[in-house]
């Protein structure tokens, strides 16, 4: 009997695991057929912006507070992300304006964070480095009006809200308010966010910060849908007018705008003429946007051939018919010399009636090493000769350049290196300065922007800047769309023989004729203004300063990589900042 009672209770026990298992599979028939069905299936939580969210996220803490704090002149940022276990279409942001009392600040600007395909990964990774399945990683910011969304995909939500100088310091709340539709039923949810401004006030960036850009139209043809356009075509210049608009508003004060490249030339009577209207056209863009605090020229020299060749000069052709505009020769070639002294010869005279003079820098040759160190220095030393109040500014591989650099820029592992020698240039030397840059490397566990790397360790690079005392940064890879940008982010150098990481070649994208940020962008430019506010905290308590900068930066290759930490003491240098 006890036997029996234990069947039948088996029996009844696994009848009504059948029934409950049948009751879920027919809820999910009715959910999928279109019936309402429990919002709470939809998660929509705040995740901190120095979070990258993968398409194949799945877990994100809920009880994070959704707040910004942030200083009067900067930009608020948010992150939200959207994940369901059904498909959603036309997924819509609205954002209401953030009030304390009757203060408002502006209204926000709401972008979908958008995934480009990282081909290649990058080799001597960091230990932090981020992994994707999908070979999918978040970048660029969509300026959508909605999207949708795959099941069981994690779609991040960015909104950025501009802080007045004039805001009034205090506490600031708004809603954020999703709508979508699951099987053409809509859906609704809300979330609170804050924003919090301290009374604290960042003007212009002191960090001299210059990102080499590109207005080739055989590379801003990306901005019309890769479609090829007339070279200094009104379109053209209205391409050039919203490149320098985007880098006004991330704080770029430096510009690489080539007189070599963009004037015309004419040899007339035994004397070169130039014509420097194409070049001025462009300065004139980037100063009416703000850009320009340094004005940075091209390079005049390049390799010979291989990397360890040696450095010649580019000369106009004498053939206007020649495949190439310019040829090499090198600096012992007559008619090279010739060139060069008219050529800087109208370059000086035409910078002071600019009144230019006093903002310029003279590239020569990029990233000179000891195998060509001296052949650098030759023609150096005669662009001195020509011009001897212009400045030279150098990314550079070698120290050894007999003192005839101005602003030395190293990569960062070098800077590291040799860090001595840099910072006595940029605490004794008078007249110089020593930045650093990166590129495709270093890699390892610097700090660098790949898209690989977490945030947390582009937005360092500027940190760096203060720890170590660093005036300055460079970046060779603003817009440089060789290929389709949103195809592939990994793209071969195949002068220098060198993948590019993904990250390395641009860090805005393309679409239709309009820029997009990214969220790399987006950490660079608070970065910047991170270094602003050590910099005014340097001035009023310098041990406090550097004993938070300390807290976080260890070294060159070692951070604090928690993200709450690195929150605690930003807000920690607001609150010293505000008393």
């Amino acid at each position: 009997m006890n036997m029996t009672l234990k069947n039948n209770t088996s029996y009844l026990s696994n009848s009504v695991k059948r029934t409950f298992l049948n009751a879920i599979i027919l809820l999910s028939v009715i959910c999928l057929s279109g019936f309402s069905c429990d919002r709470k299936e939809i998660q929509f939580e705040y995740v901190d912006p120095m979070e990258k969210i993968l398409a194949e996220s799945s877990f994100f803490p809920g009880s994070q507070e959704a707040i910004s704090e942030v200083v009067r002149g900067e930009h608020a940022s948010l992150q939200f992300v959207v994940r369901s276990p059904y498909t959603i279409n036309n997924l819509r942001v609205t954002v209401t304006q953030a009030s304390n009392k009757d203060k408002l600040l502006p209204a926000s600007k709401v972008r979908f964070v958008g995934f480009v395909k990282v081909g290649r990964s990058i080799w001597d990774y960091s230990r932090d480095r981020i992994n994707s399945p999908s070979g999918y990683f978040p970048d660029p910011l969509l300026e959508e009006d909605e999207i949708d969304v795959k099941f069981g995909n994690s779609q991040p939500i960015w909104i950025t809200i501009p802080i007045p100088s004039d805001a009034s310091p205090g506490l600031y709340s708004g809603k954020v308010i999703i709508n979508g539709n699951i099987e053409n039923k809509e859906f609704h949810i809300e979330k609170d966010y804050s924003v919090r401004v301290y009374p604290v006030t960042i003007d212009k960036t002191s960090l001299w910060v210059t990102n080499w850009f590109t207005i080739d139209a055989a590379q801003l043809k990306w901005m019309n849908r890769g479609e090829d356009f007339e070279s200094f075509s009104p379109q053209h210049w209205e391409y050039i007018r919203k490149l320098a608009k985007m880098m006004a508003e991330y704080r770029q004060n430096s510009a690489r705008i080539s007189p070599l490249d963009l004037s015309d030339f004419a040899f007339i009577n035994g004397k070169w003429q130039v014509d420097f209207s194409r070049f001025d056209k462009v300065v004139e863009i980037f100063i009416q946007e703000g850009v320009i605090g340094r004005l940075e020229g091209g390079h005049i020299g390049t390799r010979e051939s291989n990397w360890d060749s040696q450095f010649v000069v580019r000369v106009p052709s004498v053939d206007r018919n020649a495949e190439n505009r310019f040829e090499k020769l090198p600096l012992s070639n007559e008619r090279a010399q010739q060139f060069y002294v008219d050529f800087f010869t109208s370059l000086k005279q035409h910078l002071k009636e600019k009144g230019w003079e006093g903002s310029y820098l003279q590239y020569i040759a990029d990233e000179p090493t000891s195998s060509n160190v001296q052949s650098y220095v030759e023609i150096a030393r005669f662009v001195k000769q020509v011009y001897p109040e212009i400045k030279i500014i150098e990314a550079t591989h070698s120290k050894d350049l007999e003192d005839i650099v101005d602003i030395y820029v190293p990569q960062l592992d070098f800077m590291n290196k040799d860090y001595d020698f840099y910072n006595n240039i940029n605490k004794n030397s008078e007249g110089k300065e020593a930045w650093f840059y990166t590129c495709l490397s270093p890699k390892g566990e610097y700090a660098n922007r790949f898209i690989e790397l977490p945030l947390l360790k582009t937005r360092y690079i500027h940190w760096l800047n203060f720890k170590y005392n660093i005036p300055g940064y460079l970046h060779w890879g603003l817009n440089h769309w060789r290929t389709d940008p949103w195809d592939e982010q990994t793209s071969i150098n195949y002068e220098g023989g060198n993948i590019l990481p993904g990250g390395d070649s641009w860090i805005i994208y393309p679409q239709g004729d309009k820029l997009l940020s990214s969220i790399r962008f987006e950490a660079m430019r608070d970065g910047i203004v991170d270094y602003e506010l050590f910099k005014m905290l340097e001035k009023k308590d310098p041990e406090a300063a550097r004993d938070i900068i300390d807290k976080v930066i260890y070294s060159y290759t070692r951070y604090d990589n928690n993200i709450a930490a690195f929150r605690e003491h930003r807000r920690k240098l607001m609150e010293l900042l505000s008393e």
